[in-house]
């Protein structure tokens, strides 16, 4: 019997060694021309998202509209599919005028409890207010009270749209609702970014709203549907990607470190999370890195950030590529993002 033959029974190691032998085969590289590939891998994107749901009637309903000091609160509720309804928060300063011609930020949040409730400033219990301090959470209410209206809707199997827990059985529910969706062939990113795509319809038809000045902004799960969202969706005119730009090697494959709402089957084949990042060019982004996040750790963000300022450099705008490294978390840090979205918006 041979004992020097190396064998491996450990399945994390397995996944490990067969991702390093892969590169992206879309993978933006120096000299590329970005026009051919912006054109080719945003096809690509888009193939792997696979199916879109049917657009139905939205049929939106405003529940309330009251004010919070300077801030008026509304819950607004819309359909995006058949048998799928969306409630959302917006927020926007009390004296913002309806002359349509202001701009309009989309925050979408990321994992935890409460959904959209903690990054509008609800304090409603003490799990939403331990998200708010712990990652400066509340970036809706902070870019209303800048002067935007903002949106937040929930994101599938989040907020108001969780599931009861016997639904999943102690299982994570992402991982869940991504099974269950395989087998419609429907994905819940896919899902989410409908939904955010039907969010700008929605604010398209706000009073106040110029239709050419929305952003997007999100943390963590909100920063993958930023990333996400902003590529495929050209009526996102700025972004703001927080605590999220790693490569799928390092928090994906190594780490773990995500969910079934959070990819696609088959992406790491094609594109890392820089590559989807760079297909917001030439429009502006901003990154935010929390030099001490614990989850998209600050060295694979710098090498991400340093692939960016390759696309953006090809595609002829070096200075709409901004980054914010702050002293902190995971978390917003929110140094910068008022003065870049008055300054793309």
């Amino acid at each position: 019997m041979n004992f020097t033959k190396r064998r491996n029974f450990n399945l994390r190691e397995y996944w490990i060694q067969t991702a390093a032998a892969i590169e992206p085969t879309l993978r933006f590289k120096t000299g590329a021309d970005f026009a051919a590939w912006h054109a080719e891998a945003l096809e690509k994107l888009r193939e792997l998202c696979c199916e879109f749901p049917q657009p139905v009637d939205p049929d939106v309903e405003v529940e309330y509209s009251v004010l919070d000091g300077d801030i008026v609160r509304e819950r607004v509720v819309f359909n995006t599919e058949e048998f799928l309804s969306v409630p959302c928060i917006v927020l926007y300063p009390k004296d913002m005028a309806k002359n349509g011609k202001n701009a309009a930020i989309v925050c979408s949040h990321g994992h935890g409890s409460s959904g959209k409730n903690a990054i509008c400033g609800h304090r409603d219990c003490s799990a939403t207010v331990e998200d708010i301090e712990a990652m400066n959470y509340d970036y809706a209410l902070t870019m209303a009270k800048a002067g935007f209206l903002t949106i937040a809707p929930d994101l599938r199997g989040f907020g108001e749209r969780k599931d009861d827990d016997n639904s999943w059985r102690g299982r994570d529910f992402c991982n869940v609702n991504m099974l269950r969706g395989m087998l419609l062939n429907r994905y819940p990113l896919t899902g989410n970014i409908w939904d955010i795509m039907r969010c700008i319809d929605y604010l398209q038809t706000r009073p106040e709203v110029h239709p050419e000045r929305i952003g997007m902004m999100g943390l963590s799960g909100g920063g993958t549907m930023t990333t996400f969202t902003s590529a495929l969706e050209p009526r996102i005119k700025a972004a703001d990607i927080m605590g999220y730009v790693n490569s799928w090697k390092a928090f994906g494959i190594d780490r773990a470190n995500f969910c079934g709402m959070q990819i696609l089957p088959g992406i790491l084949r094609w594109l890392d999370v820089d590559d989807i990042a760079g297909l917001i060019a030439p429009r502006p982004l901003l990154l935010e890195i929390g030099m001490f996040d614990n989850c998209f750790y600050l060295q694979d963000y710098m090498r991400a950030y340093e692939h960016l300022k390759l696309i953006y450099g090809a595609a002829g705008v070096p200075d709409h590529l901004e980054a914010d490294i702050f002293p902190g978390p995971h978390a917003f840090g929110g140094n910068k993002a008022e003065a870049f979205f008055k300054k793309h918006l």
